[in-house]
C-alpha cells in the first residue's frame, strides 16, 4: 500500500525557506559523509510519484540551473511522475506536468503507481493534503539554523493526537525524525 510522506528539512525555528524563498540556509549545514544521499536514495527506491509546489518547482529550477541543463531533473527525478500544483504558467522541463485545484484528485492520480507518494513541499501544499487526510508519515530533517521568519514547516494545526513519533536519527549536525500522522 502507498504511503504520502512529507519528506523535508527544516530549520530549528521550523521553516523551510527563508522570507525570498531560498533555501541556501540548508547547504551550509555538513551532514555526515554519505549519509543524506543514502536516505534519499533508499526512499526514492519506494517513491512512485512526486506532488510538488511551484515555489520549490521554481527554486529548483533556479538553483540548479535545470532549464540550461534539463538532464538534472531526470538525474534527480527520473521515473517518477511528478505533478507540480500551480495557478500560473511556469517554464516546463521534460517528466514534469503541471495541475490547479483540489489536491484530492491528482494525489489520487499519483497513489495509484502503488508507491509512495512523495509530497515534496511546500508547506502550503503539504497543508492541503493533510486537510484533506492524505498524508500517512513526516519525515523531518532539522538543521541547527534560526531565520526568524520564512516560509513555515506545516501551516497546519496538527496535535500529539494526530502525530506518533516512530523514529529519531542523529546525522552530523542534522536530526531526523519520522511522524506517522494519524488520519482524521
Amino acid at each position: 500500500m502507498s504511503r504520502t510522506i512529507y519528506y523535508t528539512a527544516t530549520t530549528l525555528d521550523g521553516f523551510l525557506a527563508d522570507p525570498s524563498d531560498s533555501l541556501d540556509w540548508l547547504f551550509e549545514v555538513p551532514a555526515e559523509e554519505g549519509s543524506a544521499s543514502r536516505r534519499f536514495e533508499d526512499f526514492m527506491a519506494g517513491v512512485g510519484g512526486i506532488l510538488m509546489g511551484s515555489s520549490t518547482y521554481l527554486w529548483i529550477l533556479d538553483h540548479e540551473k535545470v532549464l540550461e541543463s534539463p538532464e538534472k531533473w531526470q538525474e534527480w527525478y527520473g521515473g517518477k511522475d511528478c505533478v507540480v500544483m500551480t495557478t500560473r504558467e511556469l517554464p516546463a522541463v521534460p517528466g514534469v506536468r503541471f495541475a490547479s485545484g483540489d489536491v484530492r484528485p491528482v494525489h489520487a492520480s499519483l497513489v495509484a503507481s502503488g508507491k509512495d507518494v512523495w509530497a515534496a513541499g511546500g508547506g502550503d501544499l503539504v497543508g492541503q493534503l493533510a486537510d484533506a487526510g492524505l498524508v500517512d508519515e513526516l519525515w523531518v530533517s532539522i538543521a541547527p539554523v534560526t531565520l526568524g521568519a520564512g516560509k513555515p514547516l506545516l501551516p497546519r494545526v496538527l496535535t500529539a493526537k494526530d502525530l506518533t513519533l516512530t523514529k529519531v536519527e542523529p546525522d552530523g549536525q542534522f536530526v531526523h525524525l519520522t511522524y506517522e500522522v494519524t488520519r482524521r
